[in-house]
Order: C-alpha cells, then structure tokens, then sequence
C-alpha cells in the first residue's frame, strides 16, 4: 500500500521533502516616492502601504534593509503632470532623485525603476494620445528617454511597464548607444487589461481619465497570447520577462517558465495584496498563512522573482520559521 502520509509526520520530515522554498532572495518590494516634502500619506486602499516624499523615504528604505530585502521597484509621482509625460525623462525628476539617494544610503540595493507615463500624464494613459486614441509608435521615444534618464540616475534594472509593441527593442538600442550596454531590461511582457490594479492606481495616481488600457494591455481571456508576448519581449532583448498578476495567471506562469529559461518575474498585485489584508483585518483569515501559501503558489508554478507589497513581513516571517 502506498501511504504517501509517510513524509509528512513531522515538521523536520515534510521540510526534508519540500518542493518549493520561498526565500528573501525571490522578494521585490514596490515603493511610491511623491514629489513634494515632509509626505507620509497612507494609501486607503492598500492598509500598511504609504507614499513618501524623498525626505521621509528614509524610514521605509531602513525598514526593507533591515528585513533584509535585496531589491526594490520605484514608482514616481511627480507634482507636475503634463499630455506628454514630460517629467518621466527630466533628469532631475522625482523618480531620478529618489534613485540617486537611494544608490548613496543603500548602495547594494537593486534599484528597479518602472517605465510607463502613466504617472506622469495629465490623462493618465499609458502612452501618447491624440484624440482618445493611445498612440503606439510615437510613445517609443520617450519611453526610451525615460529609460536613459533613469538608467543615467543609478537604477540597476529598467521595467518597461507601457505594453506598447516594439518597445523593447527601442529602449535596449538607447541604452545601448547611451553606455547602458550592462543594464538589463525587466519586460513586464504579459500584462493583463485586469481588475486587480484598482488599488494601485490610488497608490500611484495614475487612473486614466477617458475609457481604458483594454487596447494596449492583455486581454485576461488569453494564455497562449501570453507566451507569444514574451517570446517578442526575448527576441528585442529582454533579460527578464514578467507575468503580471500573478495569483488569478499562476497558469501563465507556469506556461511561460515551461517555454524558456530566462528568468521569470510575477507582480502580485495591488488588488491581490488588498484582499488578503481586508479579510486578514476583519479575522477572516490567518494573514502570514495566507500569505506565505500564495508567494509559494506564485514560485511553484514558475516565478522566481516576486515583486509584491507584502515582502518586508514575508521576509520577517521567514526569519521566525
């Protein structure tokens, strides 16, 4: 008879035959930096997570050393906001700013510095508009002055976010001919059009005024479409390729992880990091359990960079267990 209950009497027992260890080495922790000063505002939607001004970063860039986390994404939110989303290449714009001190107090920190004009236009698109057409080819220029801009201030890693096609391909040429030749490019290659990023636009300010980002982001419907992005993003020259969500596309991850061996990254998402902290606040749910059971469902399937708002505790947890 097989009794497979044979390995799992004992805590020892069942951690001699796990399959899947999330460590603080998988961890990315996502941070909003705000133009302004002495800012420290809670983001309703999203309990425990806050935007701050580069003056008050301090705090919360000790709180990811001292869990021990190796790497942080960067979104800026500048005071100035215009059609074009000029202040996302201005050199020395928030999210430039936020990247040099950064680099100064906690130079081992991998800096990832997301690369989008959501943030930075007045319509809140994610590309160059004319009427309530988002335009594809006419948005490549500046996304890659972006890049350079924030390749220029000390980010170690540039994350196109846009989902505008041929984008990789433009930005690896700038930063090549820029002597950005060794910084790699974290695509976000399957983004879907999805309802779980409601929380993170608060976070980021980046809702868009007209319509949505059906045309340019993924339809949630389709897997295969999925791995057809990536491939694109590894053919212009992607060095990390991202599924985003993660928890309702663990399927995805795993289709992606199955069809190469570039390193796989999921975003597990506002909405996902919300829902799990509105049940936890109510008593509903075990928080640390419910927690560790998804991060460990996210790298099961395929992942291993997590970036999620839920990495300073996960790391804390870990250290207890």
């Amino acid at each position: 008879m097989v009794r497979m209950r044979r390995l799992r009497a004992s805590s020892n027992l069942r951690s001699l035959v796990r399959e899947t260890v999330v460590t603080k080495d998988d961890l990315v922790y996502p941070v909003f930096i705000k133009e302004g000063k002495d800012i420290k505002e809670p983001v309703a939607s999203m309990p425990g997570i806050y935007q701050y001004s580069a003056g008050r970063f301090d705090e919360e860039l000790d709180r990811v050393v001292n869990a021990g986390i190796k790497a942080i994404l960067v979104f800026g939110i500048p005071s100035h906001k215009d059609e074009f989303g000029s202040e996302a290449y201005n050199d020395n714009g928030v999210t430039q700013n936020i990247i040099r001190e950064i680099k100064k107090k906690a130079p081992d920190i991998i800096v990832i510095a997301d690369v989008c004009l959501c943030e930075y236009t007045s319509h809140g698109h994610c590309g160059i508009i004319c009427g309530h057409e988002i335009l594809n080819d006419e948005t490549l220029e500046p996304l890659a002055k972006m890049s350079v801009s924030l390749a220029k201030a000390g980010a170690d890693i540039i994350a196109p976010s846009d989902m505008m096609d041929g984008r990789i391909a433009y930005i690896r040429k700038a930063l090549d001919s820029n002597g950005y030749k060794n910084t790699p490019i974290m695509a976000y290659s399957a983004k879907f059009a999805s309802g779980y990023y409601s929380p993170f636009r608060d976070a980021a300010q980046s809702a868009p005024s007209f319509g949505d980002r059906k045309t340019y982001q993924m339809d949630p419907a389709n897997g295969r479409e999925a791995v057809r992005e990536c491939e694109n993003d590894i053919a212009e020259g992607a060095d990390i390729i991202m599924v985003k969500p993660a928890l309702a596309y663990l399927d995805v991850i795993k289709e992606v992880s199955n069809f190469t061996n570039y390193p796989v990254a999921a975003y597990n998402v506002s909405g996902e990091y919300s829902m799990v902290k509105a049940a936890a606040l109510n008593g509903w749910i075990d928080e640390k359990r419910v927690v560790m059971e998804n991060l460990t469902s996210i790298k099961r399937a395929g992942a291993g960079i997590i970036i999620t708002y839920h990495a300073i505790d996960a790391a804390h947890w870990l250290e207890e267990d």
